[in-house]
């Protein structure tokens, strides 16, 4: 039995990864275990050996040479030990050689639970080694499986002996994107857990880190490390904010992102179905990186509020439904991309500005929420250079009117509105 137990341990190496060491410990154990099952009062004197080099496997139990057995299963007498090793003296340890072959049904069925087990463990703790190294990357999957109820996505990932199920909730895709089960996908894997029903992968679609992913693999400027990401901000399946930076002097971050024709930039955009995106250059000075921020929206002013996180923004009368946004959403992320709170106003309300710094310090930015404005949907033709995505679908003729009184009144509603991160 011994050359083809050394050989399935070889197949199990080659095709699966399993250490052999791992193996060699995991049958001793189970031996270990079927030969205590059949013989009662054995406990830790019993060993296993497997010599690789001759292809050799043993069992034997310890006993100690005494005159008088009182524990025949860890004692024996001079007589018997002395048919074993012809030097043996009484105190000596003998070892007795076992006979896998006497070993009881239960006994062997024991032994075989344990290896399997053992095999399974060692399977998933390649898996966890091998995909925890892969955590906020970009992987292709496969989805397996998709339940009715929660609307939650098994992804099937990986080939071979690497392959593994991920998990895709329902509250990681993107409202908008619908799969079936065959259809390829590329995934953000969040996190890699480990269970006890083996390695959990958790994946998601709506993480910023996918868009950055995807930009690295679509720019090689970024790859090489002439360009930079410094912060995303992101509302997965509407809009992303990119704020990037060149490493190097004589290169365009945002020319290097957008591409010749927008074309690296049109690539993410299509991963993602069309999913608006806004790449801006990022700036250590906190004004500048605000104007920057609120694209494609005009900026004739940024005031930052001294000791605090927040800045005034002064902006043309037309252009202040577009910096806010619809619903907000522009300054929403802009300030989540700037890590400052935005109080955005038009020009026409400039001149009422306090002088005083400490009358500004103490001007509360606290109008109204964005989230309950009853602003109007702007809808601009083209943005500039910074951004690239697909353009609004334009409205319906007939509502053109009514269209542009709700911008008067969205922008008269604004004169002492905020905008917060």
């Amino acid at each position: 039995m011994n050359p083809e137990l050394f050989e399935a341990l070889a197949q199990l190496k080659r095709e699966r990864g399993i250490d052999l060491d791992y193996m060699s410990d995991k049958i001793a154990a189970a031996l270990s275990a079927a030969y205590k099952k059949n013989k009662e009062g054995y406990t830790g004197n019993v060993a296993v050996t497997l010599d690789w080099e001759n292809k050799i496997m043993r069992m034997y139990v310890q006993k100690e040479v005494v005159e008088d057995v009182i524990s025949p299963s860890a004692e024996i007498t001079l007589e018997e030990a002395r048919r074993i090793s012809a030097g043996a003296e009484l105190g000596d340890l003998v070892d007795v050689d076992i006979d896998v072959k006497n070993f009881g049904r239960i006994a062997a069925q024991t032994a075989k639970q344990v290896i399997i087990q053992g095999i399974r463990e060692a399977e998933r703790g390649a898996i966890f080694d091998s995909f925890s190294s892969k955590e906020h990357e970009i992987l292709t999957g496969t989805v397996l499986r998709i339940e009715p109820r929660s609307g939650d996505m098994t992804i099937r990932i990986g080939t071979g002996s690497d392959r593994t199920d991920g998990l895709l909730s329902a509250t990681e895709q993107v409202r908008g994107e619908a799969y079936v089960e065959g259809d390829i996908i590329h995934v953000y894997v969040v996190e890699v857990r480990r269970s006890s029903r083996g390695p959990q992968i958790l994946v998601s679609r709506t993480h910023p880190g996918l868009v950055k992913r995807l930009f690295e693999l679509n720019v090689p400027e970024i790859e090489s490390g002439q360009v930079e990401i410094k912060a995303i901000s992101r509302e997965a399946g509407s809009r992303t904010k990119l704020a990037v930076c060149a490493t190097e002097p004589d290169v365009d971050p945002v020319g290097a992102c957008i591409g010749p024709r927008r074309s690296r930039v049109g690539a993410v955009v299509d991963e993602l179905h069309g999913e608006k995106m806004d790449i801006v250059a990022w700036s250590e000075d906190p004004a500048v990186f605000v104007a920057s921020a609120l694209a494609p929206a005009d900026v004739i002013s940024v005031r930052v509020l001294a000791g605090q996180k927040a800045c005034r923004v002064v902006v043309p009368d037309d252009q202040l439904s577009l910096a806010i946004g619809r619903e907000g959403q522009n300054a929403r992320l802009a300030a989540r991309l700037t890590g400052y709170k935005i109080d955005i106003r038009p020009a026409s309300q400039a001149e009422e500005e306090p002088e005083d710094e400490a009358d500004l310090e103490e001007l509360e930015l606290a109008g109204a929420d964005l989230e309950e404005m009853d602003l109007a949907e702007t809808d601009f033709e083209e943005l500039n250079g910074e951004e690239a995505g697909a353009e609004e679908p334009a409205e319906e003729e007939n509502d053109l009117e009514e269209t542009a009184a709700s911008e008067e009144d969205a922008e008269a509603e604004a004169e002492t509105g905020e905008v917060t991160e």
